[in-house]
């Protein structure tokens, strides 16, 4: 792994500056260490379809949020990759368009497109497996 100095740093935000170091350095990673095919099990069903023994509300409202939550992660992981990193940083990370651009070192334009589409298929893949899931 190249060897990063801070005085590579010149102006503008780190936090970006320091994403897009680690954003190459997980593609780097990723590139050398990811197998050829990749399998994703989440037993969404299983939770979903757990009993609630106890009539306890909380623990049934937890169970619907870890659902809800592995729902949407396994929705983010089908987004594809520029998509994904886009809204991740947009949403998890809270950066701005301009901070987002110069992290991936796409056009802002491309930034703000891939994020509309990104949220669009996110919503359109959630309301596909749900359409699945009472059919």
């Amino acid at each position: 792994m190249p060897f990063v100095e801070i005085a590579g740093f010149r102006e503008g935000n780190a936090r970006a500056w320091v994403l897009t170091i680690v954003r190459h350095t997980a593609y780097s990673w990723l590139g050398k260490n990811r197998p050829a095919t990749l399998v994703v099990n989440d037993d969404v069903e299983g939770v979903e379809g757990a009993e609630i023994t106890s009539g306890d509300a909380e623990a049934e409202t937890e169970m619907i949020a870890k659902a809800d939550a592995a729902r949407l992660q396994a929705a983010i992981q089908k987004l594809p990759p520029p998509f994904r990193e886009t809204l991740v940083l947009r949403d998890l990370h809270g950066l701005d368009y301009r901070q987002i651009a110069k992290v991936t070192g796409v056009p802002i334009g491309t930034v703000m497109s891939r994020l509309a589409r990104a949220r669009r298929r996110l919503m359109t893949t959630i309301a596909r497996d749900e359409n699945d899931a009472t059919a």
